[in-house]
């Protein structure tokens, strides 16, 4: 089936398409819809060329960390992500307590997502999913399982499946769910009955301190510590762990012994995994413990992450300038 889709034409309505019998079939038979109502969304949805041009080529993949990371850190991303801190001090606050996820990392992740809110994706969420579901090979079940969930999620949200905008990849909201992580995690944190990670900052704050939790984050725990090689460099890379974003295994002394040494204080026993980036002074080694895979299940790219936490530090440090300034002020 997947290589019909390879071949498939163009088409401006999606209930024509090779694959849309089966995805019909499967939304009567398993979830409960009408045929004619699943033709009638898909039959509005487009394909769009340029969403399978830009999956195509992620910054992860085609950017080195000293041209990935600059992306992101920046003064202003600093500044809008101040501005917003301050303005949702209280539920980031009552995230913080609620879930264990420091306020930094919950805005440092809506900041690298979407600037603070500035930029959801101007995509509709339909033509992006089908597109991808039924014209991208790759990763044509990943995306025909969002396309499933996304059809579910309106149902149960009463909304019109064909209003909601997105990233190219069907990303959703401050934080840029996908419709199965929406389904999963995302939570009414305002308390008005409806989980609006669109249009209200206190839900997609909730939504994404509560992702964390729910996929491993340990509160009060670091997130990575620097490293060197202690054994060749072609010696290390050639271990199967290296550069593997995994769940921690290994732990900093078996790490050790393969070549790769904590330059900061931590215990032996702490399982982690160890990266190597390409920085502005070459290269550079870190080991990402628990809470750095956390922030990978996010994006699963190391420097994603390690973006993350760099633009966290940087949040924090002008929040506590700020605070220090209020403080000599009064």
């Amino acid at each position: 089936m997947l290589g019909v889709a390879m071949t498939a034409p163009a088409v401006a309505d999606y209930s024509k398409h090779p694959l849309a019998p089966a995805f019909i079939d499967e939304m009567v038979q398993q979830h409960g819809f009408t045929a004619s109502e699943v033709e009638s969304i898909l039959r509005s949805a487009e394909k769009r060329q340029p969403i399978l041009d830009a999956i195509a080529r992620p910054a992860e993949k085609s950017k080195t960390w000293k041209e990935y990371r600059p992306i992101f850190i920046v003064p202003m991303r600093i500044t809008n992500g101040l501005a917003f801190w301050q303005e949702h001090r209280a539920a980031l606050a009552a995230a913080e307590k609620q879930y264990g996820v420091p306020a930094e990392i919950i805005v440092a992740i809506i900041g690298v997502e979407t600037n603070y809110g500035r930029n959801m994706g101007s995509w509709k969420v339909i033509d992006a999913l089908t597109t991808l579901a039924f014209d991208y090979p790759p990763r044509a079940p990943f995306f025909r399982s969002e396309l499933v969930n996304y059809f579910i999620l309106t149902r149960e949200q009463k909304h019109n499946p064909l209003e909601f905008k997105g990233s190219y990849a069907g990303a959703m909201g401050f934080g840029q769910f996908m419709p199965s992580s929406y389904r999963n995690f995302a939570v009414d944190f305002s308390g008005d009955g409806f989980t609006d990670i669109w249009n209200n900052p206190t839900d997609a704050i909730g939504s994404v301190a509560n992702y964390f939790k729910k996929h491993g984050w340990q509160s009060g725990k670091a997130v990575v510590v620097p490293a060197r090689l202690s054994q060749a460099r072609a010696q290390v890379i050639a271990n199967d762990a290296f550069n593997k974003v995994v769940p921690p295994v290994l732990t900093l002394g078996e790490w050790k012994k393969i070549g790769v040494v904590p330059i900061a204080k931590a215990s032996k026993n702490l399982p982690a995994i160890a990266i190597e980036f390409d920085g502005v002074n070459g290269l550079e080694y870190w080991f990402g413990l628990q809470n750095f895979y956390t922030i990978t299940r996010y994006n699963r790219s190391p420097m994603y992450a390690m973006a993350v936490y760099d633009l966290s530090l940087e949040l924090k440090k002008a929040m506590n300038k700020s605070i220090s300034n209020m403080a000599r002020v009064n």
